[in-house]
C-alpha cells in the first residue's frame, strides 16, 4: 500500500489528537486541503496503526485514487508528492518508533538493514540495547552500538550517549581521532577499532561512510 512506505512505526493517541486528528472511538480520522486546496485529504489510523487514506477533488466531489497506484505523470507525480509530505509529517509528530534505538542510532540500524541485509545481534542479556552487526561471509563484525555514560569516553557529562564502535586501519587512527565526535574504542582494540558519538555533531551522511569502511575492512 502506498501509505506503507511512511508508517513503519507505532501511533501515539495523544500527538495523534494533539496534531489535530479526531476519536470516533474506532479510527482517528484528519482532515486537510492539499495541492493548492484542489484535494481534501483524509487521513485515518485505526487502533492497530493501520494508516489509510483518501483524496476527493473538490469542484467534483469524486474521489482521485491515481496516487495510490504505479500511474505515471507529472499531475499525478504531483499529487502524490503533496500527499505524501503530510504523511511524511504525521510520521515525524505523531509515531513513536518500534525500535530499541532513538535519533542517530534508529537511521543508523535501518540504514544498515537496507545497504547489507543484516539484522543486529543482541549478545548480552543485561544490556538489550547493545548489539552487533557481522558481515554473513566473514562473520566478523563490523558494528557496534550502545549506550555509555559520557565521562566514560572522555565526556563531561554523566548522561547515557548512543555511541557505536567502527573498525579502521591503525595507519588512519590519528587522522580519525583528531575530529570531533570520534573517540578510541570504547571495550575494543583501540588501534584498530574507534567511536563515533552519536549526539548529532558528526553528519549521518558521514557516519553512514564511515560505516561502509568499517563493513569493507571486516572482510578481510
Amino acid at each position: 500500500m502506498f501509505e506503507e512506505y511512511f508508517f513503519k512505526k507505532r501511533p501515539n493517541a495523544d500527538k495523534l489528537l494533539s496534531f489535530g486528528f479526531t476519536d470516533d472511538g474506532e479510527r482517528f480520522r484528519y482532515k486537510t486541503s492539499v495541492f493548492s486546496g484542489e484535494f481534501t485529504l483524509e487521513v485515518t489510523v485505526d487502533k492497530f496503526g493501520s494508516v489509510d487514506t483518501q483524496l476527493t477533488e473538490i469542484d467534483t466531489g469524486e474521489a482521485y485514487i491515481l496516487y495510490k497506484t504505479d500511474a505515471v505523470g507529472s499531475f499525478v507525480g504531483e499529487v502524490r508528492q503533496a500527499v505524501g509530505k503530510v504523511l511524511a509529517e504525521i510520521a515525524k509528530m505523531c509515531f513513536d518508533s518500534l525500535s530499541l534505538y532513538d535519533g542517530q542510532a534508529d537511521e543508523l540500524v535501518e540504514f544498515v538493514k537496507n545497504e547489507y541485509g543484516d539484522d543486529a545481534e543482541h549478545l548480552w542479556e543485561k544490556f538489550p540495547e547493545y548489539a552487533i552487526w557481522r558481515r554473513k561471509d566473514t562473520k566478523k563484525w563490523y558494528l557496534l552500538i550502545g549506550k555509555v555514560e559520557g565521562r566514560k569516553i572522555g565526556y563531561d557529562t554523566d548522561e547515557q550517549l548512543w555511541i557505536i564502535d567502527l573498525r579502521m586501519k591503525k595507519e588512519d587512527k590519528q587522522r580519525i581521532l583528531s575530529k570531533e565526535g570520534f573517540c578510541p574504542g570504547w571495550h575494543m582494540n583501540k588501534n584498530s577499532w574507534y567511536t563515533v558519538v552519536l549526539n548529532d555533531v558528526v553528519p549521518i551522511d558521514q557516519i553512514k561512510l564511515c560505516v561502509k569502511t568499517s563493513y569493507d575492512l571486516a572482510k578481510k
